[in-house]
């Protein structure tokens, strides 16, 4: 059998009928993945429901049997090498103050990317509640931000900060980039779907692009571009439907003409003209200035060097005046080399899976491909700011592996039954 043939396979695959008992407990392992998806867009304290929710989770979860695969093991394992890193680190200070907390709440995050990794190797259909929740958590999260930002609801100063959108997170510069996934799905949708059926994703798509426009976000900026110019790319050479690539070349055009009209009008408001133009120019004061951004960095790689057990969590700020922003320089001064060379592997070989993966036609290839492009943004976006301890990012990461394992299932099935290879998407 073909791999072409085993797509079309799986792709019309339906499970067999299950009695009242059986159909409920897979409804509710996707109410519960999808419910702990949807809190991670509300982060306004720390520790916020998120938290508290993931933790419920991966304990009933490995309770109730869940399986790590070799995949799943060897993410774990590079995020263990990471942490133990930041616990090495941690030794250098002589006042631990909040280094032991951050370490900790880093492999929390670590074992959630190695959670939802495991759910979706397992079953590649409970991608969907999580794209459902995060889908939500992204709309909900940003009505608030533009809500608060126009003075529209109660409390606006709350998602606010600095006169950007932030919705319900603590910085418009994570609050940006957490919109872009979904942001991602609606437009393969709208790219996808007859018009009548993509409606909604329309209407989530016009609300998301406002609330990452009033976030003034740089960073969300040039994600949400990278996000319009790839993603309608990607389907237009993978399609061989002179149709479908007629109707995406008319809707990307159309989409970027009216977008820019848009930008225009929404410039003709004094209070986002002065905040946009501010936020446009490339280089700020703070990244160029003598002592800047730049100079911090490559002040702190200098030290690096001297310091190959890192300086400790949370170090670099009161040192240098402000925090690294850069992950890579992060991960060397925070996780020292050991952490810095175990968040190298990582990311080659997340990068690896998704770019040998995100074209191959299988159920799972939507979800894989908007995933893999928000996580590239993220990982060029982590030149200039801290990702380490954003939720979302682990949920990427464990998405991409999770369908590499998914992938690799696949295909030991095909060698191994010529028959059918129904049996890799789980009961």
């Amino acid at each position: 059998m073909s791999a072409k043939a085993g797509y079309r396979a799986t792709a019309d695959f339906k499970p067999p009928a299950l009695n009242n008992q059986q159909a409920v407990l897979p409804w509710l392992a996707r109410l519960s993945l999808g419910t702990g998806v949807f809190f991670s867009g509300f982060v306004l304290f720390e520790p916020g429901p998120y938290e508290i929710l993931m933790l419920a989770l991966l304990c009933l979860w490995l309770l109730s049997g869940l399986r790590l695969s070799i995949h799943a093991l060897t993410l774990l394992l590079l995020f263990t090498l990471f942490n133990i890193g930041g616990v090495l680190s941690i030794f250098q200070m002589d006042d631990l103050k909040k280094a032991p907390l951050y370490i900790a709440v880093s492999y929390f995050l670590a074992l959630t990317a190695v959670f939802f990794a495991a759910v979706t190797e397992s079953d590649w259909r409970r991608l969907q509640p999580l794209f459902t929740g995060y889908l939500a958590a992204a709309t909900i999260t940003g009505l608030l931000g533009i809500g608060g930002y126009l003075n529209l609801i109660p409390a606006a100063d709350l998602f606010t900060l600095y006169g950007r959108a932030k919705g319900a997170f603590q910085d418009p510069n994570v609050f940006g980039p957490f919109l872009i996934l979904p942001i991602n799905w609606c437009i393969y949708q709208v790219l996808t779907r007859p018009f009548n059926k993509s409606l909604l994703y329309w209407a989530l798509f016009l609300i998301l692009t406002l609330a990452v426009l009033l976030s003034f976000s740089r960073a969300a900026w040039g994600m949400f571009a990278m996000s319009l110019l790839f993603i309608p790319a990607l389907l237009f050479l993978r399609s061989t439907d002179q149709r479908l690539r007629g109707k995406i070349i008319l809707i990307s055009v159309t989409v970027t003409i009216l977008l820019a009209l848009a930008l225009v009008i929404a410039l003709q408001i004094p209070q986002i003209s002065y905040i946009f133009y501010q936020r446009a120019r490339l280089e700020q004061d703070y990244d160029s200035a003598r002592t800047g951004r730049f100079a911090r960095h490559w002040l702190g790689l200098l030290l690096s060097m001297e310091k190959p057990f890192g300086i400790g969590p949370l170090e670099f700020g009161p040192m240098f005046g402000e925090d690294t922003h850069n992950i890579w320089l992060k991960a060397l001064l925070d996780y020292g080399w050991l952490g810095f060379v175990a968040f190298i592997i990582l990311t080659i070989l997340t990068l690896a899976f998704g770019f040998r993966l995100m074209l191959r036609e299988r159920p799972w290839q939507p979800y894989l491909l908007c995933t893999y492009i928000a996580f590239i943004a993220h990982i060029l976006i982590g030149n200039v700011i801290d990702i380490d301890h954003w939720r979302h990012f682990y949920l990427l990461i464990g998405i991409i592996w999770g369908c590499a394992g998914l992938e690799h299932r696949y295909q030991q099935q095909l060698r191994t039954d010529h028959r059918s290879p129904l049996k890799i998407l789980g009961n």
